[in-house]
């Protein structure tokens, strides 16, 4: 069977157009496969060595734009770090409270994650100016969220829209402990909050509405910060000041890339897929617990744990039969919502396969993301012929109507642009996903594996 995957090149515009043309006789994804690193682990892994005293060495490092964005901005502020590759990168830190002040405005690019938790971080460094900036898509994504707890702190910052928007000025200062009860449950935010307070004498705290994913924390303890954390409160503790020591840091693969593929391999037809080497985190694996709701047939195996983080394989098997569906409708939302946010819409893809009508709540976070994930993803499935109706915090999905390719458009997000993608194996016809050029911000071989697992 040839494979149905074409990727052409618009040079003129600089953006790539996807196409996707299954056969007539079905796609089917088997084989092993592995993912790229997990891209919240990238990121904190290249931050606190940068802040920590001695060389950090990081093995399977994601090599999306947006580690590499925080890997240029922490080599401004004085670090060291070498080329970006999986196998192994160093970074010779700077030690905490020693970042220089940059000569020019820091880049944040597409990076959220960069651009947040590097204020926690500046915020907290007395006698220097920094100037930060990113994207037109990262301009337009709400930094109030950070900027109001740090402000409590003592932070001075400044920016668009009341200093809500980038770009952004820090003038650092010795900040003041606080405990901030965060009225979202985001790691972003908790994290930045945390690595504030990692040069700040005292103890600061964040407590959440639910748990949110806690790799800052562990990594923080792995690193040498004295970190209190009580899962009843859903709250977690610095102590400053700290001191960094250089780690060796293993990054397992990003459960959030892996949902593509377990979701693939559930509602294609024959599909028999494993993904090895996936993080497991208990704070991020609201997909498999999604899934499971809906009949998937998941298995994990060889589980493990790496570098402080559980780690499996995970098997993934199509669960229909006959005209029987693969999987059912189900109800999402509540604390299930902070630990599946970034995976949301590629379960609106399985949802729209399965029998009845699945609701995603409690999901507004969606809409502030690299583009409105709620309306964008509405829009271009039904594009595709499903049955996506908004809710101002989530959609409904009636599943069973059958995807017809269309030409369709990722708005320059990388999750959308995959899971459109995904979508594209189970509709007849060919599917065009314009500007499929965003996959690079946290899956660069994304295509390559799809034309790899086709069968």
């Amino acid at each position: 069977m040839s494979n149905p995957t074409v990727i052409s090149l618009d040079t003129a515009e600089s953006h790539q157009t996807l196409t996707i043309t299954p056969p007539t006789t079905g796609t089917a994804l088997h084989g092993r496969i592995r993912i790229p690193g997990d891209k919240s682990i990238s990121h904190r892994a290249l931050m606190l060595g940068a802040l920590a005293s001695g060389q950090t060495t990081i093995r399977g490092l994601l090599l999306g734009d947006d580690p590499r964005s925080t890997a240029r901005c922490f080599e401004a502020l004085g670090a060291q770090v070498s080329d970006l590759n999986t196998q192994e990168v160093t970074v010779q830190g700077i030690g905490l409270g020693n970042l220089l002040e940059p000569t020019d405005v820091l880049d944040a690019g597409n990076s959220g994650t960069t651009l947040r938790l590097m204020l926690g971080i500046l915020a907290s460094h007395p006698d220097r100016f920094f100037a930060l900036t990113g994207d037109s898509s990262l301009r337009s994504r709400p930094m109030s969220r950070v900027v109001k707890p740090l402000a409590q702190m003592g932070a001075q910052i400044w920016g668009r829209k009341g200093n809500s928007l980038a770009p952004l000025a820090v003038q650092g200062q010795a900040l003041q402990p606080i405990h901030y009860q965060s009225p979202i449950a985001s790691a972003q935010v908790k994290s930045c909050i945390l690595l504030a307070g990692l040069n700040t004498e005292g103890k600061t705290t964040v407590t959440e509405p639910a748990l949110s994913r806690d790799h800052s924390e562990r990594m923080l303890r792995a690193f040498g910060a004295t970190v209190e954390v009580d899962p009843e409160t859903n709250s977690a503790s610095v102590i400053g000041p700290a001191r960094l020591v250089g780690q060796t840091v293993v990054v397992p693969g990003d459960i959030s890339s892996a949902a593509f593929w377990l979701v693939a391999a559930a509602i294609v037809p024959d599909s028999d897929l494993t993904i090895e080497n996936v993080g497991v985190n208990p704070t991020r694996t609201g997909i498999l617990e999604a899934l499971e709701m809906m009949g998937a047939d998941i298995t994990r195996e060889n589980e493990r744990e790496v570098a402080g983080e559980p780690v499996a394989d995970l098997r993934v098997r199509y669960a229909g039969s006959g005209d029987r569906p693969p999987l059912k409708a189900c109800e999402i939302g509540g604390s299930l919502i902070p630990r599946l946010i970034d995976e949301i819409p590629i379960l609106a893809v399985a949802a729209t396969v399965a029998e009845g009508t699945t609701v995603i709540r409690d999901a507004e976070e969606l809409r502030v993301k690299e583009s409105d994930r709620i309306t964008v993803m509405a829009n271009q499935l039904n594009q595709m012929g499903a049955r996506v109706d908004e809710l101002p915090d989530g959609m409904t999905i009636v599943g069973g109507t059958p995807l017809k390719g269309a030409e369709v458009d990722s708005y320059t997000d990388h999750r959308i642009a995959m899971s459109l993608a995904i979508a594209a194996l189970i509709a007849k016809g060919t599917t065009t996903i314009r500007r499929a050029e965003a996959v690079a911000i946290s899956y660069p071989g994304f295509v390559s594996t799809l034309e790899q697992t086709i069968s």
